[in-house]
């Protein structure tokens, strides 16, 4: 089975898992996947790990966790994007998962509305 192979099947797995916060479903994205629920993403896989949107309202269960933000680098420098590791528990308890799903799901509706209140101003 090769990587590519694997990593679509973590997403679907994943998918599954957070079926309990709405209809996931997942786009694959920059050799990785993105996670959506109601057009919004709100988490990515890379390198078969699970990443979960945050914001400043969040960060902290993730960073109280000692839970790492997804990065990458490009022209060697070190890029940061506002998603963090899921904890491993969600992949042993369904309600953990939800519980996590929707705080990254809430993550991606206050930027959205952020986004679209920048663009109401700009106007």
């Amino acid at each position: 089975m090769t990587t590519r192979q694997q990593q679509r099947e973590f997403a679907d797995f994943s998918c599954e898992l957070l079926q309990g916060i709405g209809p996931v479903i997942s786009k694959p994205m920059f050799g990785g996947f993105g996670l959506f629920l109601e057009g919004l993403m709100f988490a990515l896989i890379a390198d078969h790990t699970l990443y979960l949107k945050v914001d400043e309202t969040s960060k902290t269960h993730f960073t109280d966790l000692g839970l790492e933000p997804f990065s990458y680098f490009k022209k060697d420098k070190q890029f940061s994007l506002n998603y963090f590791q899921a904890p491993e528990q969600v992949f042993d308890d369904i309600d953990a998962m939800r519980h996590w799903g929707n705080i990254a799901y809430e993550a991606a509706l206050r930027a959205a509305l952020s986004k679209k209140n920048k663009t109401k101003a700009k106007k």
